[in-house]
């Protein structure tokens, strides 16, 4: 059955034969003219500022396959296929298969809940890969098995996601003990969950940390769901989450070479209102400038955020063994280490990061060439 069509002053509407209704104002059908999209590369060559805003069309029509629209300005006319502007009508987000809905996760999910792949599969096969990568981004966090005993093994792994994400620390990092550190992570003190390089303007994405030795007495890796902890936060104590996502506070880190700064919130929220990505740092966190009347709420938020995130109720812990990779959303779960004993054996590990549009990127290209 052929969709009906109605003109009105400023716009169209099609109505098609499933119910679907679609308004279509006449400027952005000009804007999205299909002639107005470089051949090969996508992208957009249509000059808006060559037409009226209020541009209208001399004739509309509609075929079974088709939306014709001629111009008044004697333009070439501007044709449509039916299912496309179907799918693309306004107000319709276009599809996006990296946008996973998460799954939030506390202490219940233990250290065997967290999702397994094996590397073999994640390097060698595009289905594999593909659903690593969404268990991964649903869960924030996934464990890698049976990598090779060398660092280009964990590297291997990430760049079939993406390009690494380099740092003041490097390309890839070594988080052993050692001497006269220039980060708390290169030592062998315990340390409370956290997101790294909140200092960063846009801190990493999604960290790769692979496991080479971890023969010492302690050094657990331990986790948690901070989008859960936020919006438990959210639930429990509305005036601490509304200062920790709107009050903007000072991050740092300087070294003999380096110093990095931002400003941003504790916990961000998206164009839907829900929580993007926690920046939860306390060893980054800079002298506090806020105006002293704020300072009150300020600390007592923070201090709440913090005692959650201390509570066993949202915690998991596990110790990586040898070949063993943990991969996590360093902007949605924090992550910590037990403290250890140097002296009772060595306790490597080798670290890089791959931003999240490189993995949401390769989600779409994989989903692309499958379908």
């Amino acid at each position: 059955m052929q969709p009906s069509l109605i003109t009105g002053a400023h716009g169209l509407k099609i109505r098609w034969s499933d119910g679907t209704v679609g308004e279509f104002p006449y400027i952005w059908l000009r804007d999205t003219d299909p002639s107005g999209f470089h051949p090969h590369t996508g992208e957009r060559t249509f000059e808006l500022t060559k037409v009226r805003l209020d541009v209208t069309p001399h004739h509309t029509e509609v075929t079974p396959d088709t939306l014709l629209v001629t111009w008044n300005d004697g333009e070439t006319p501007s044709r449509f296929d039916l299912d496309w502007i179907k799918t693309h009508r306004p107000g319709q987000p276009r599809h996006d298969p990296a946008d996973l809905a998460p799954v939030a996760w506390r202490a219940d999910l233990g250290g065997e809940g967290v999702p397994r792949h094996d590397a073999n599969g994640v390097l060698n096969s595009d289905s594999d890969l593909a659903k690593w990568l969404r268990d991964t981004k649903r869960f924030g966090l996934s464990i890698v098995t049976g990598l090779d005993d060398s660092t280009e093994a964990g590297m291997e792994v990430a760049r079939r996601v993406g390009h690494l994400r380099e740092t003041n620390f490097g390309l890839t990092f070594e988080v052993v003990s050692k001497p006269n550190p220039n980060n708390l992570a290169y030592t062998s003190d315990a340390l409370p969950l956290h997101t790294d390089l909140t200092n960063q303007e846009l801190p990493p994405g999604y960290q790769f940390l692979h496991c080479l030795a971890n023969e010492a007495e302690g050094g657990g890796s331990t986790f948690c769901d901070g989008m859960t902890v936020a919006e438990d936060l959210r639930a429990r104590d509305p005036e601490a989450f509304e200062v920790l996502s709107t009050v903007t506070v000072p991050f740092r880190f300087q070294d003999a070479s380096t110093d990095i700064r931002s400003r941003k919130t504790v916990i961000t929220l998206d164009t839907r209102g829900e929580v993007s990505e926690l920046c939860f740092n306390a060893h980054l966190a800079d002298i506090l400038d806020l105006e002293p009347a704020r300072m009150k709420s300020f600390y007592r938020a923070y201090r709440v955020l913090m005692e959650m995130t201390r509570d066993p109720a949202y915690g998991i812990a596990l110790k990586l063994d040898g070949g063993e990779m943990v991969v996590f959303d360093n902007r949605r779960v924090l992550h910590g280490r037990e403290a250890f004993d140097p002296s009772t054996g060595f306790r490597h590990l080798h670290g890089c990061y791959v931003d999240r549009g490189e993995w949401d990127s390769r989600l779409r290209v994989l989903d692309r060439s499958r379908n």
